[in-house]
């Protein structure tokens, strides 16, 4: 989908290519505006903090064994590609399976609507629920927006496979046909990546068809994924992106997912910034 609107979908049975980058996602251009400007080096102990909770959830949940565990293998992947120590690791994983004394987390999900009517998904793992809930309802009233209840987001977005995977790894027609070959069902130029979408029970076996291919996988995650991206632009832009920001940087959440597209006006102002 591209920052104008819903793109077509593709016949059933093909694979969607979208390899023309003033087509990519206004959401997506801004998270790459985003890390370029060092806005994920910055705050490399949260995403530490966040990457442990993973691994910790996924391994008591599943077990210690990223073998056998898909989720605890996406998370020690995530946390090898963020440079986490492997001590941090393997404590994460004890603490999982209770070799190791550790805080319980409870998973949760929220959901909201923020500035223009765009929805929001949030995920979340807690020790305490008492505190988080008054916390991010705060932070969407003093962002014009409103915490909500069950179902009042989710129905608009659909849980995808994502895997990102740097250029330097492969051109256009390499990822494309080894992503269509594993079963991907989209693959978008997103300037300096190519990110490829799978169904989400898909994931983990596009991912192991593309190593297997001698192509380096840069991330690899179930994400929500809008249906229908609405278009956000001016002072609702901004609002909406402190919103994101804020919401990204509180302790308790792990992933937040919206359906915004930013105008190209908004993101001109975002590159500028």
């Amino acid at each position: 989908m591209d920052g104008h609107g819903p793109r077509a979908p593709a016949a059933a049975g093909t694979v969607a290519k979208t390899s023309e980058v003033p087509n990519m996602s206004g959401h997506n251009k801004w998270s790459t505006i985003k890390h370029k400007k060092g806005a994920a080096d910055a705050k490399r102990g949260k995403i530490f903090t966040k990457l442990i909770k993973e691994i910790t959830i996924a391994a008591r949940l599943g077990g210690g064994d990223p073998d056998g565990n898909p989720r605890l293998r996406r998370a020690v992947d995530a946390a090898r590609a963020a440079n986490m120590p492997g001590d941090n690791v393997t404590r994460a994983i004890k603490k999982g399976t209770g070799e190791l004394e550790g805080v319980t987390y409870e998973e949760l999900t929220y959901e909201g609507v923020g500035p223009a009517g765009t929805l929001f998904v949030i995920d979340v793992m807690t020790d305490n629920r008492n505190r988080t809930n008054p916390e991010l309802r705060k932070l969407f009233d003093v962002h014009n927006g409103q915490l909500g209840s069950a179902g009042a987001a989710a129905w608009a977005f659909d849980e995808k496979g994502v895997l990102t995977v740097d250029k330097a790894q492969a051109d256009e027609e390499t990822i494309f046909d080894a992503a269509v070959g594993a079963g991907a069902e989209e693959v978008e130029d997103l300037g300096d990546t190519w990110m490829v979408r799978t169904a989400k029970t898909d994931l983990d076996s596009v991912k192991e068809a593309l190593t297997e291919g001698g192509i380096a996988v840069a991330s690899a995650e179930l994400a929500m994924l809008p249906k229908t991206p609405k278009e956000v632009s001016g002072r609702d832009a901004e609002v909406l992106i402190n919103l994101v920001e804020a919401l990204e940087d509180h302790d308790d959440v792990q992933k937040v997912y919206s359906d915004f597209e930013l105008s190209d006006e908004a993101l001109a102002a975002l590159s500028g910034a």
